[in-house]
């Protein structure tokens, strides 16, 4: 939800100019500049106290963190599911295409609903951060990726930080983030499937605070199904953050996910570029993508 911002003392306030160049000094410092500094090893039998440690520390600067498992398991699903809970995750997200344990496999050549969906393809996938359709009270806002199997070429994806994000449209112009912060600024056309409501239409901001103050983001660069408030101020925000995702900032991460590679994330931005197929469906891309309702949180 977003918090009433002119109350409070937060970096995300536009009253409180102090406090945020406090923070945006202290998230400018050091920022990584490639995946590497943000990569751990996991064992079969999940997160180790040290990984949790070293998630807590980086996940505070990057929202972002990337793991290798280095053992074989029997049930990965099951194993992903155990790391959510590790991370304390546990309001998962159900969507129509996800198993019945809630776990999306990302893969193509699949058959119903998944179908008319872009990720589950193998074309590009714009810059966005994931539910950015969800109803206030869903809000995506942690998601687990793991890779399965990589493409044969291609499917590399970047990532941005959110709060970098913020930090350049602010620095920019603070009412860019005005803008963004209005409640009717970003549209969602209903989903409607065979004259069968299945999301209904709604509006939302694309910047709001967390109860415990962090910032949340929701966004889509597609064109389609997405409408924008016409107003001067938002058609130039939107303008400058969609030349900021297409240029070559060095906060811009990318990163092609090996099998028994994986992504733990507050829902920053991201995309995908296209990617070849062999034939065989068994040896497809293949990657299981868990989201959550909750942020993030390490146990100390």
């Amino acid at each position: 939800m977003n918090m009433n911002l002119t109350n409070i003392s937060s970096p995300f306030s536009l009253f409180c100019d102090s406090e945020y160049a406090r923070w945006r000094t202290s998230k400018l410092k050091n920022y990584p500049d490639r995946v590497q500094k943000l990569q751990i090893e996991v064992g079969s039998g999940g997160l180790s106290a040290e990984n949790l440690l070293i998630i807590s520390d980086r996940l505070v600067k990057t929202n972002i963190l990337f793991y290798r498992l280095t053992e074989s398991v029997s049930d990965i699903n099951s194993w992903v599911l155990g790391l959510a809970n590790q991370l304390n995750l546990h309001s998962i997200d159900g969507n129509l295409c996800a198993g019945n344990d809630a776990i999306s496999e990302i893969s193509t050549g699949g058959s119903g609903a998944a179908t008319e969906y872009i990720p589950y393809t193998n074309k590009p996938l714009s810059w966005h951060t994931d539910g950015y359709y969800n109803m206030p009270s869903e809000q995506v806002r942690a998601i687990l990726m793991h890779c399965v199997r990589p493409a044969e070429k291609g499917g590399e994806n970047a990532f941005l930080d959110h709060e970098l994000a913020y930090i350049l449209l602010r620095d920019e112009s603070p009412r860019f983030i005005q803008a963004l912060m209005e409640s009717d600024v970003f549209r969602i056309p209903a989903n409607v499937q065979n004259g069968v409501v299945i999301r209904p239409e709604y509006s939302g901001p694309v910047f709001s605070v967390n109860d415990d103050g962090s910032l949340h983001m929701r966004f889509s660069a597609r064109a389609k199904n997405i409408v924008w408030k016409d107003d001067l101020t938002t058609r130039n925000a939107v303008d400058f953050l969609l030349n900021l995702l297409a240029g070559k900032s060095p906060y811009i991460l990318r990163y092609r996910l090996n099998a028994n590679e994986g992504i733990i994330s507050n829902n920053i931005l991201h995309n995908r570029t296209a990617f070849q197929e062999v034939e065989a469906r068994e040896q497809r891309r293949l990657l299981l993508r868990a989201r959550f309702h909750d942020r993030i949180s390490i146990n100390q």
